[in-house]
């Protein structure tokens, strides 16, 4: 009996759908037939609240988003134009190709020249009718000609005034024929961590020239051992800052700009290891200036010498200090001296092996890029300086003459 009444109402129920499908069916039929006449004609008169394609194909319509509702609409244009696009656009000429080339002998002992690298460089001047630009020292290392490729391919040869390996730094001189810009100098000490950068240079050589990367500082006064002679020791400790704009080979000599436009640093260099990505490196302008200023007024760097190879004591373990420098609590950092050249200033002044330099002039010295500055910034060749320092535990003080030493 129950099955009985189930099996009815089924029935009944789909008696009813029989009873109202069709003409819902032939409804929907009539009306899809009076919106495809009736659809040319309204959109003609303007009375549809949309446009076709055809009609608004340079232009993006902006509604509300609700398409169940006609509201106001109306026309946006887009401006790709930014800020970066501008300061790229205005600083782009300005930064240049550079093209080592170097003589070499074939078998019929006949000389020939070929392009033995390419670089990057920056325009920062021109006077008298010449143009100067500066660019990496290893960019230019053993070239017996040096070609400068403007923004526009124009290739034009370049005289080398001078270059510094400890800066990294070179300077070329050429005709301002052909130069429509120099780019701004600003300020690297003013940048703070985490500001927008901008790298431009030639990556992978000349093909790729003009390349643009942005990134941010990710951070400042970096030291970066260097050795140059390959004997596994540091020779140096560069001072550089850190960009995650991407730098790569060729992009050396190349600019490191604000969003200002402004050249803050030199790119040079990249560790080029597997393991390491985003990391870039820059000559900060403002320890490059007065370099570029000698190299091109005298062709080499005049530095004040010490004569010691000299190391930041936060690279010794904590322990060496008390077992190995026999340092007092009281000493929190400074540079200690691993070797002493003969007849240098430092020896001459009776510093040892193992002496912890503290002070100089009175002033606190943490690391060695402390020396240096302290040295290349603010003494002179044949001034005396004040030392003071640390010698099995003892303070002590002595003056140095400093000498004279180009590179």
């Amino acid at each position: 009996m129950g099955y009985y009444d189930d099996h009815y109402q089924t029935n009944r129920t789909n008696k009813k759908k029989r009873n109202w499908f069709l003409p819902s069916l032939i409804g929907a039929v009539i009306g899809a037939l009076i919106v495809i006449v009736a659809l040319p004609a309204l959109q003609e008169a303007g009375l549809l609240p949309f446009q076709s394609a055809e009609q608004g194909s340079n232009e993006i319509t902006q509604g509300n988003g609700d398409n169940s509702q006609a509201g106001p609409t109306s026309n946006v244009n887009v401006d790709v134009s930014s800020q970066i696009t501008e300061i790229v656009g205005e600083v782009t000429p300005a930064v240049v190709g550079v093209v080592n080339i170097q003589s070499s002998t074939n078998f019929w002992q006949q000389e020939e020249s070929g392009q033995a690298g390419t670089g990057s460089g920056v325009i920062y001047k021109t006077a008298d009718g010449s143009a100067y630009v500066v660019t990496n020292h290893h960019v230019i290392e053993g070239a017996d000609e040096v070609e400068v490729v403007l923004s526009d391919e124009t290739h034009v040869s370049a005289e080398l005034l001078g270059s510094d390996v400890f800066t990294d730094l070179a300077v070329l001189k050429m005709s301002a024929d052909q130069v429509d810009k120099t780019i701004e100098i600003g300020s690297s000490d003013s940048v703070k961590v985490g500001e927008p950068a901008i790298a431009i240079g030639n990556p992978l050589g000349l093909m790729f020239s003009g390349s643009v990367t942005q990134g941010i500082i990710s951070g400042k006064q970096r030291a970066i051992p260097q050795d140059f002679d390959g004997d596994g020791r540091a020779d140096w400790q560069a001072e550089v800052i850190q960009t995650d704009a991407a730098i790569n080979p060729g992009n050396s000599g190349g600019a490191l700009i604000n969003m200002s436009g402004q050249l803050i640093g030199i790119n040079s260099m990249k560790i080029a290891q597997s393991s390491v990505e985003g990391i870039g490196f820059a000559i900060p302008i403002d320890s490059a200036t007065p370099i570029i200023e000698q190299l091109e007024t005298e062709g080499t760097v005049t530095r004040p010498y010490l004569g010691v190879e000299a190391y930041s004591l936060e690279e010794v373990a904590q322990v060496e200090w008390e077992r190995r420098l026999n340092l007092p609590e009281e000493v929190e950092g400074g540079i200690y001296l691993r070797s002493i050249e003969p007849m240098s200033p430092a020896d001459q002044a009776g510093l040892q092996e193992l002496d912890v330099i503290t002070e100089l002039d009175g002033e606190p010295i943490q690391d060695v890029i402390g020396l240096r500055k302290h040295l290349y910034q603010e003494k002179q060749v044949g001034e005396e300086m004040t030392v003071t320092y640390y010698r099995d535990g003892e303070r002590q003080e002595t003056t140095v003459t400093l000498a004279a030493q180009e590179y």
